[in-house]
């Protein structure tokens, strides 16, 4: 499996032409399973991928040059709150430290299966390079869900309940938690299938991530207490 990622690599989405990759490719995945009417704004940048403390991550195919799968990445703190965090109230193990949510995951129809891990490997990495203790996401389906739950993320809300979120098409979802920090020591224990591909950074299919400053950050996640 890890050969095979050195047909993509994973940046940052850090100009106009490349927000706009990223919209182009929610478009078009979205659309394909939620029809163009539903997702007709997102051929646009939205605020909140211009927001500091959020990052925009694009994949592309070495290859090609193809943007073929995106991920936002929005950080909470004191200062500001998940989407999410408008419709549940998180646990305080969760809620009282740097944590973080997924939203915008997309990749383009009839893309490599591992577009989206290469995209889950580097929101683990960007996760670990800035601190941040906690992932939430959300999954529209079952396919999604059992995708996650294979990863190491746990359900939040109740065997089978799921929650319409008004960012999301108003559509029901999963929503699941991940524990950033106590992934690696989890995989290695269980002998996780993906365990070499998540950790590998020989493959140069990720940025360097540097620790990225937040505004108005009261605490930071080691200083915070359970």
């Amino acid at each position: 499996m890890s050969a095979l990622t050195h047909n993509f690599e994973v940046c940052i989405a850090s100009t106009e032409a490349e927000l706009q990759q990223a919209c182009i490719v929610r478009k078009v995945a979205y659309g394909h399973h939620l029809g163009d009417e539903a997702v007709a704004g997102f051929s646009s940048v939205e605020a909140l991928d211009r927001t500091p403390g959020t990052v925009v991550l694009l994949c592309r195919d070495k290859v090609t040059g193809e943007a073929v799968g995106t991920a936002r990445i929005n950080v909470g703190h004191d200062a500001h709150a998940l989407l999410i965090e408008r419709h549940v109230i998180l646990p305080r193990q969760i809620a009282s430290r740097l944590r973080a949510e997924v939203t915008r995951l997309a990749v383009l129809p009839g893309a490599n299966g591992l577009v989206k891990l290469c995209l889950m490997k580097a929101v683990y990495h960007y996760c670990l390079a800035n601190g941040i203790d906690w992932l939430v996401i959300a999954a529209r389906n079952d396919a999604l869900g059992r995708a996650y739950r294979g990863l190491g993320f746990k359900d939040f809300l109740a065997p089978g309940q799921m929650l319409p979120l008004p960012y999301a098409g108003n559509l029901p979802h999963y929503v699941f938690t991940f524990d950033v920090q106590d992934a690696e020591p989890s995989w290695r224990q269980s002998g996780h299938r993906l365990l070499g591909f998540m950790m590998d950074r020989s493959l140069r299919d990720l940025p360097d991530f540097q620790a990225r400053p937040l505004p108005a950050v009261a605490s930071h996640s080691q200083s915070l207490v359970a």
